[in-house]
């Protein structure tokens, strides 16, 4: 584990130098003391500066106790009597920092004045007295802060130690090497979360533990934001919930934090959206009521005093609705103007000195589009579309340097299609090319993540709050090592890859569907096998889980179970349930027995899930009771239901003999029922065309449709055809799997046979062949289609001043496909285009279709669309919009979003003639930046319904 440590902090920082810290000492000269073993070095700081310093010292202290057992001492005098010290201060208001600078012991010029920026420096002999300092100075308030986090990141406590009990490793002493590190300034000026939707699970959290949503739990809250470089917050506010009533020192704390605190879009001048039913001014309608909603908003500025805070200007309908359809672009104009007067009149000074922001969401962006602009020291927020895509970007004919922008984005969502709340279903991938795009466009005054509970959101917040920080420091390459990173933060590096892998899949899988949108029917039972591959992806993802879950030490187990293993456990409990149910309903409309398996499998994975949100209430003797109470199966409509209710299964009466039937892998679905198992139509007789190219291996499923047990046979008439199994016994159904032996298998096409018995019948099964080269390359079609992933191209070609990107790991099935840079103008001319080519083969001709995979991104330029070319071979291109048809506004829950959300996926079809079968190529241009592709499916003919599409085509190099 030392090993560990010592690489963990010979990472790179922000800047410059790095913060280089051992736990045995080395030389002295070279070294300043933390700690020894027997004492640790005095902090000190000046008693006159921002309360904030001060606390920043009692972490500090505090946390090098939680790794050396041993409390520094803590001076607030300018009398040191320690050799060593540590000293904490701002450059403007520090006098001991002052004193430094005075004496030339100590430069700040480099962040004087900056914003959030800080100087870790040791210092020889800065007093009399005093052999060295460890100086932490920042340029503000915050930016000291920011020093002292990193230095305790650096020592080994993690920003997540409370929140997800991650355990810190003890070491005897400490050392750091002298160094002289400037930070880099935020690249977002505000950086935060909001907590919403947090009933009942935060809110039940906060009643039990803290008796409310008050200011002994906010002061966790303003920790972890401090230790992640966070500044700013949207408080808790589902009624009856108000920050500023239930505990006046809410607001103190979070002044005394540094935490710049704000109210949602729907909630203007600092008032909580329930304030309004208890100061009973009776209507929310300016046109009607404004003397009241006047003398509500100045109740609510009043007592924001001197606390730094940022007011939300506007209006929205009561209770987060739209205002009505007669609202006119004038008056929202008017009331922002009324709010400002207010906020001039109260503070006595300019309302531009005073930080407000606007926030365009939902209807507001109806506003927006038609021309209403507010003064330039209004933050104008855009928003996603609560499911991770960016609705728009400012363009730059529409911005001059005085212009300010903000970003909502939602790790959590409570409306259409479906809410989703319980577990984290957000891909940083996806995150970091949507706020890729939102930074490179020039939206860096407000970053808010809405993160529903704060848990289990702890891996996106982390990653949201370093990106805000400085996007720069993270490319498209870069974000495995996130996961790497991270993981070892938490768990040290004996395990951090593998940990890294299951953090980066599992969040893959979830973002495929979300667990409160999964149905019987989301993943398809007959197809592709996509049903049982996703039950196996989270099965062996689980066994990985577990494995080394055994592995850790005990006192890393509670923080690796809320971090990794519950989420996967729960997740892969719910896709296997949801799969049960699915088979449930495929075997019981056949008449089969397996019905009855899958319907009592189904409950029992049912009654899992609630044991295994019980076990993490029981966590640290009940720590996080309630934090997993979120529903999430059984909704009927966006909303959630009051209950988690199991999926709807079906049990079927079968007679007490065995019965042989069977199924054949893309056969004719049987058509038999109970009396005319005889009949020559009732069981497909021709198993799916094998080839040596595509090596396939297709199961017939053995089913049982008695009670008693069935004893079955299945022999190949043909030596060259291989069968898993001969035979056995089954009370429910069998999968036998049929593969070619090459080497023995007549050349060109030919076919065999299976004998299928029991039960006293007997079937034959034709399995036809075609035992022939492939006169070409690339992808090969199997069974009617070819699949590939956008990545894997065959050739590409980059433009003068754009060129593709491949983010890893970002997508349903694989990796994506981008251009780069994301604010790059689109190509006028198709020559000039950045181009991918994909070398495929075809068995067949004719007319196909190409169906492309793409996020589902919004139409964020608001120019007429997203657009790419395609075509193949030489055809004429065919220019695709992808946001042909988009006209109605996402907000009033259009179909077409919803579908596209829904399957964190949209689909782009186009037709083509290939003449003959062989060799071909498909190209694709990038007309538009902002576009991400994921893979293409073409389909020869033989396309199968599926939620994913068919696997990846075998690929072939040409002969």
């Amino acid at each position: 584990m030392k090993k560990l440590l010592f690489f963990l902090i010979l990472l790179p920082c922000f800047s410059q130098a790095q913060i280089n810290v051992h736990f045995k000492s080395g030389k002295k000269a070279n070294q300043f003391t933390i700690s020894t073993k027997s004492n640790a070095s005095t902090i000190v700081y000046d008693p006159t500066e921002n309360k904030l310093i001060g606390r920043s010292a009692n972490f500090l202290a505090e946390d090098i106790e939680r790794v050396t057992g041993k409390k520094p001492a803590i001076s607030t005098g300018d009398n040191i009597q320690d050799k060593n010290v540590i000293i904490i201060g701002t450059a403007e208001n520090s006098a001991l920092i002052k004193k430094l600078i005075t004496e030339k012991k100590l430069e700040v010029d480099k962040i004087q004045g900056d914003w959030e920026r800080f100087v870790i420096k040791t210092v020889d002999k800065p007093f009399p007295g005093v052999d060295q300092a460890l100086v932490i100075v920042g340029s503000d308030r915050r930016g000291a802060a920011y020093g002292v986090f990193t230095l305790s990141e650096k020592i080994g406590v993690s920003p997540w130690y409370w929140w997800a009990d991650v355990a810190v490793e003890k070491q005897e002493e400490i050392y750091l090497e002298k160094c002289h590190f400037i930070s880099k300034g935020p690249a977002v000026k505000y950086r935060g979360i909001f907590i919403n939707d947090e009933s009942p699970a935060f809110r039940n959290w906060a009643n039990e533990k803290f008796g409310g949503t008050n200011h002994k739990v906010y002061g966790h809250v303003f920790e972890l934001l401090l230790r992640n470089k966070a500044n700013f917050m949207w408080p808790s506010m589902w009624p009856p919930t108000m920050f500023y009533i239930d505990d006046p020192l809410n607001p103190k704390l979070a002044d005394e934090y540094g935490i710049v605190m704000s109210t949602s879009h729907h909630e203007p001048m600092t008032r909580a959206h329930h304030e309004w039913e208890l100061f009973e001014g009776g209507e929310w309608n300016y046109l009607t009521n404004k003397e009241k909603l006047q003398e509500f908003w100045r109740g609510g500025f009043e007592r924001v005093g001197d606390y730094e805070t940022m007011i939300t200007v506007g209006m929205r309908g009561d209770g987060d609705d739209a205002m009505s359809e007669e609202t006119a672009v004038d008056l929202l104009k008017t009331i922002i103007a009324d709010q400002r007067e207010i906020i001039s009149d109260i503070s006595g000074k300019p309302a531009k000195e005073t930080p407000q922001v606007w926030a365009i969401y939902k209807e507001v962006q109806d506003y927006f589009d038609k021309g209403m602009r507010v003064d330039d020291d209004i933050t104008v927020m855009f928003s996603d579309d609560n499911w991770g895509n960016i609705r728009y970007l400012p363009n730059p004919e529409e911005t001059n340097p005085d212009s300010k922008f903000g970003m909502y984005y939602h790790f959590d969502y409570v409306g259409a299609p479906i809410s989703y709340r319980w577990l984290n279903v957000t891909q940083i991938e996806r995150v970091w090319e949507q706020m890729k795009l939102t930074y490179e466009h020039g939206v860096n005054e407000i970053w808010i993540a809405n993160v529903g509970d704060i848990k289990p959101m702890e891996l996106p917040i982390s990653f949201f709050l370093e990106y805000a920080w400085d996007p720069d420091a993270i490319q498209a390459k870069d974000l495995p090592d996130f996961y790497v990173r991270w993981a070892r933060q938490q768990f040290g590096n004996q395990h951090a890859q593998e940990i890294a892998e299951m953090l980066s899949l599992y969040t893959k899988y979830n973002a495929r569907r979300t667990p409160e949108m999964l149905t019987a029917s989301t993943y398809s039972v007959e197809n592709y096998r996509e049903a049982d591959r996703i039950v196996e992806e989270y099965t062996q993802l689980l066994e990985k889980s577990t494995s080394v879950y055994e592995k850790l030490p005990e006192a890393q187990k509670v923080a690796f179970y809320q971090l990794v293993h519950s989420p996967i456990e729960m997740s892969a409990n719910i896709n296997e349930m949801y799969v049960a149910a699915g088979k449930n309903r495929y075997y019981g409309v056949r008449g089969a027995a397996s019905a009855n398996f899958y319907a009592d499998r189904t409950k029992e994975l049912f009654e899992k899930d609630a044991e295994l949100t019980q076990e993490f209430h029981e966590l640290k003797e009940g720590k996080w009771n309630h934090m997993m109470s979120q529903t999430h199966m059984g909704y009927t409509y966006w909303n959630h239901p009051p209950l988690n209710m199991m999926p709807a299964v079906a049990y079927v009466q079968v007679q007490q003999p065995a019965e042989l039937g069977y199924f054949i892998e893309y056969g004719t679905p049987p058509r038999w029922g109970w009396l005319d198992v005889e009949a020559d139509w009732a069981f497909s007789k021709e198993m799916p065309v094998f080839d040596p190219v595509n090596d396939q291996d297709y199961y017939i499923d053995i089913i049982n449709r008695g009670q008693e047990k069935l004893s079955y046979t299945i022999r190949p008439k043909e030596d060259w055809i291989k069968v898993s199994s001969e035979g056995g016994e089954t009370l429910f159904n069998e999968k036998v799997y049929v593969s070619i032996d090459w080497s023995k298998a007549p050349e060109g096409t030919a076919k065999g046979e299976l004998l299928i018995a029991g039960a006293g019948n007997e079937y034959l099964v034709e399995v036809p062949i075609r035992n022939e080269q492939i006169m070409g390359s690339g992808f090969v079609e199997n069974n009617g289609a070819v699949a590939f992933e956008a990545p894997h191209f065959t050739k590409k070609s980059d433009s003068k001043n754009r060129y593709w990107t491949v983010i890893p790991n970002l997508g349903r099935t694989g990796s994506s496909l981008i251009i780069e840079p994301v604010t790059a103008e689109n190509e006028a001319e198709l020559k000039d285009a950045p181009m991918v080519e994909y070398e495929f083969t075809t068995t067949s001709s004719g007319n196909f279709k190409v169906d492309t995979y793409l996020s589902p991104t919004q139409d964020f330029k608001h120019q007429g669309g997203l657009k790419y070319a395609i075509a193949i071979d030489d055809e004429a291109p065919q220019i695709i919009n992808i946001n042909e048809g988009e006209t109605v506004p996402d907000y009033k829950y259009a179909e077409w979003w919803m579908i596209s959300v829904g399957d964190h996926i949209k689909i782009k079809t186009s037709s083509h003639k290939v003449e003959a079968p062989g060799k071909h190529v498909l190209k694709v241009w990038a007309i538009d930046s902002g576009i991400v592709f994921q893979r293409f499916v073409i389909d020869t003919g033989s396309l199968k319904p599926s939620y994913l599409g068919p696997v990846e085509s075998v690929q072939v190099e040409a002969k």
